[in-house]
């Protein structure tokens, strides 16, 4: 009778493959994954309670900071409940500004996955081509605000900066681009044998699983839930625009990886819509006052970033600082069932799975 040992593996903290400071410690008989604990908080850095001692304006940079990949979608969720608590009046050409930057943004964040998944299990050119694309995009941001990750851009009220001159433009011919590079991707990658045979029917569950885990975006949608808030609760000016929700059948990675480039194409359509409506005149401020006090009281607003249900509840007591202040982050709550998924899984699967559910360090310890 052959007697095996069961062998303890630390994967991480280091960076590569686990997309931030992230480690896992996996159980393995021989190459099976017997049990996986994952340890967060190597990143932590307090911002919810740091929030509590600065103005409303001062938490928008911490924002960028939380998903670093999706620093917009971030400030906007912060302001947007500032906005509500304080029954704010946003002007059209800053609401326009606010979407078009915001889809922009879902774009680029999902190129990154796009190209990091692909160099995660294997592939390195797909990497290259996803950040030469991308480039476009934070190009644009910088000419917009002057930053390429952490923007800053939103503000209690409206946005920073006006579009400078030829800006819409701009974007106006990134669509058509982006559109012809999404059929080079595909015939790159989503028909080769290789790259099905590591992700089909990989870290699969159903849609009773992710709901009863609170998974949302992609994760969520894969199963083929059709939830996507941006649809059925729209914010912002989103039920200006026809667009479709993409969903898969299976809940596996090949399908969490469908939806996400659909979900390109889509946000290619809001923008193409943005564009033509954008309004050629008006304010990017309401009227807000120039010291901000939230009146006391209570307010929680959610919205859907490329991760998923990103929320932010704040408590306030009347003053210029929340009281109390707290993110409802789609990376942390997405990354509660990676223990779930990999038992029984060989350790090459472990990143595949992982890159699939698609996290963000920073948002996940805040």
């Amino acid at each position: 009778m052959i007697r095996t040992e069961e062998l303890l593996l630390n994967v991480g903290p280091q960076h590569p493959s686990t997309h931030g400071v992230f480690r896992i410690i996996v159980k393995l008989d021989g190459e099976v994954i017997t049990e996986a604990t994952p340890v967060v908080g190597y990143l932590h850095r307090g911002t919810e309670k740091l929030a509590e001692d600065l103005t409303y304006t001062q938490i928008i940079p911490y924002t960028d900071r939380m998903d670093y990949v999706s620093a917009m979608t971030n400030n906007y969720v912060l302001v947007h409940a500032v906005e509500t608590l304080m029954q704010l009046e946003i002007p059209e050409r800053a609401q326009y500004l606010r979407l078009i930057v915001m889809e922009l943004q879902r774009v680029a964040s999902h190129m990154v996955w796009w190209g990091t998944y692909l160099l995660d299990i294997g592939a390195m050119s797909p990497f290259l081509f996803a950040f030469r694309d991308r480039e476009v995009i934070i190009n644009l941001f910088n000419e917009l605000c002057g930053a390429r990750l952490t923007y800053n851009y939103m503000r209690v009220g409206g946005v920073k900066w006006d579009a400078p001159d030829g800006w819409i433009e701009k974007v106006r011919q990134f669509i058509p681009y982006m559109r012809e590079k999404l059929k080079e991707y595909d015939t790159l990658v989503s028909g080769n044998e290789i790259f099905l045979a590591r992700i089909k029917g990989v870290g699969r569950y159903d849609a009773q699983t992710a709901i009863d885990y609170g998974l949302s975006g992609a994760n969520l949608r894969s199963t083929g839930v059709k939830w996507d808030l941006r649809k059925d609760q729209p914010y912002s000016i989103y039920d200006r625009f026809q667009f479709d929700v993409p969903v898969g059948k299976n809940g596996d990675c090949y399908d969490r990886y469908l939806v996400r480039l659909e979900e390109i194409h889509q946000s290619l359509r809001i923008l193409e819509q943005a564009v033509e409506q954008f309004p050629a005149d008006g304010e990017i401020m309401g009227k807000a006052p120039r010291i901000l006090r939230a009146p006391e009281g209570e307010v929680y607003v959610r919205i859907e970033s490329p991760r998923g249900e990103i929320g932010c509840h704040i408590v306030s007591k009347g003053k210029d600082k929340p009281y109390r202040l707290k993110f409802r982050r789609p990376s942390f709550i997405n990354l509660q069932i990676l223990p779930k998924l990999l038992v029984g899984q060989s350790m090459t699967n472990l990143i595949t799975i992982l890159g699939g559910i698609d996290i963000v360090l920073g948002e996940v310890d805040c």
